[in-house]
């Protein structure tokens, strides 16, 4: 994933910038405060801009600051055959200077009302966070509308993000767990861009120009198809009138998003040479889709059997009782354009064929028995439990309201989530993990020399 671009990483605290260290201590002490009920209790407007840009905002008044979040779908999707890399090198330029101002100039006018702005380009979407000073509002949205409506590209600044950029795909295929999660990708997706590197590569970087990345922008940046949350001291009338003055001169979309696909990655194994100790292992079959009215079954299945916490069915089987790893993880991919279950895990080389062999079996039997009372009692009370913790503070509200639009999940939502998980019973897990998991469809990526293990297992 392509990491984010700061407009500005401040060096002193003065003026403007001494108000919002103040004011984010503030903050910070509100953690301190006795704990609310164990719901999310987020209050969420819904508005239409005049000129017809949705979005949602939650009004917090106590403290002078605005957390905006804007989410542009298809992200490094619209990448063409080719030019993968280009969207998230866009990103990570699009704050290195714009309009008349330079890279300098951009970053002294962000620090001088200490005003944030973040960009990033994942698989799926172009996220923009922005952080402002009430009082700077005016000044944060005319600095942040150059970024996002006149960037500038400009040669050296173009010449250092592909350096950068280059660097790190090099970097990457040093890296086992890079190499069998790109492998995977491309057996489970094929030509659809889920098979692509979202960061691109050597080639498809080395031969991107500037006008490649200005056609990128053009591509992923449209007012007609973007997501706005906005959490903080601003009011509904106030928002709209920032949507529209922030994003009225981007260009309606002209690119369609993806067609979905269909997981391709048949059952079996590939072995992916690799020089050292160990072997990672990147594993997954067909998942289930975000809509599906067993998609919260399945999502109490994924984390009883391997939700990345200690004391999941499969860290029980492989590292509690057989020593065979430090850690496993799985989940649910249910992405816009393709749906699959996928997990990881590293092992040396010597027990990789035991430890997938053990994971096939723990796989299977949650498949044939599900799960007991205990087990589902214990994961619904966790999950509920740890769901308000997510609403720590107005960006990272901002940033869940945002992605809840674009999965396409009402509003009511946060207070419904609980209520959906309380509701799953033991019949509900019993049908959803023989309907979704299977043993024998699971492919896995080996990347290493692991003993034992070739592709014909």
């Amino acid at each position: 994933m392509t990491r984010p671009s700061t407009a500005s990483q401040p060096s002193r605290r003065s003026g403007p910038l001494r108000s919002l260290v103040a004011t984010f201590a503030a903050a910070a002490a509100l953690l301190f405060l006795p704990p609310a009920p164990a719901e999310a209790q987020v209050e969420v407007t819904e508005l239409t801009s005049p000129t017809g840009i949705p979005a949602w905002l939650v009004e917090e008044s106590s403290l002078p600051f605005v957390a905006l979040e804007l989410l542009f779908p298809g992200g490094a999707s619209l990448d063409p055959p080719g030019q993968e890399g280009a969207a998230g090198m866009m990103a990570a330029m699009l704050a290195i200077g714009a309009g008349d101002m330079d890279e300098t100039a951009f970053a002294e006018a962000s620090e001088a009302i200490a005003a944030e702005f973040n960009f990033n380009a994942g698989g799926d979407s172009l996220s923009v966070s922005a952080r402002f000073l009430t009082e700077f509002t005016d000044e944060a949205v005319a600095l942040l509308r150059l970024a996002l409506t006149e960037p500038r590209f400009d040669d050296d600044a173009f010449a250092r993000t592909q350096a950068r950029a280059l660097s790190s795909v090099r970097s990457g295929q040093r890296n086992p767990n890079t190499l069998a999660a790109q492998e995977f990708a491309r057996i489970a997706w094929g030509n659809h861009p889920y098979g692509r590197p979202n960061d691109g590569t050597e080639d498809s970087l080395a031969a991107l120009t500037p006008s490649e990345l200005r056609d990128a922008h053009s591509r992923g940046l449209a007012r007609d198809r973007v997501h706005v949350a906005a959490v903080g001291d601003i009011d509904a009338k106030a928002l709209g009138r920032l949507i529209d003055d922030l994003l009225g001169d981007l260009p309606a979309a002209d690119t369609p998003l993806p067609e979905h696909t269909e997981f391709l990655a048949p059952p079996g194994l590939t072995v992916v040479p690799f020089d050292g100790p160990q072997s990672v292992v990147f594993f997954g079959h067909a998942g289930i889709d975000r809509d599906d009215p067993d998609f919260f079954p399945a999502f109490l299945i994924s984390e009883v059997l391997g939700g990345g916490r200690f004391n999941t069915r499969l860290m029980d089987s492989l590292r509690r009782e057989r020593g065979l790893t430090y850690g496993v993880g799985i989940g649910l991919s249910s992405r816009p354009f393709g749906d699959s279950v996928v997990g990881r895990f590293a092992t040396s080389n010597a027990r990789a064929a035991e430890a997938i062999e053990v994971l096939r079996a723990e796989w299977a039997r949650m498949a044939e028995n599900g799960m007991s009372d205990t087990e589902l009692e214990a994961i619904q009370t966790f999950l509920t439990g740890a769901y308000p913790l997510r609403f720590d503070g107005n960006a990272r509200i901002a940033s869940i309201l945002a992605s809840m639009q674009f999965q396409g999940l009402p509003a009511s939502y946060m207070a419904e989530r609980n209520d959906l998980v309380r509701a799953v019973t033991r019949d509900d897990i019993a049908r959803t993990a023989a309907r979704l998991l299977d043993a024998e469809a699971l492919h896995f990526v080996v990347v290493g020399h692991p003993e034992g293990l070739d592709a014909g297992n």
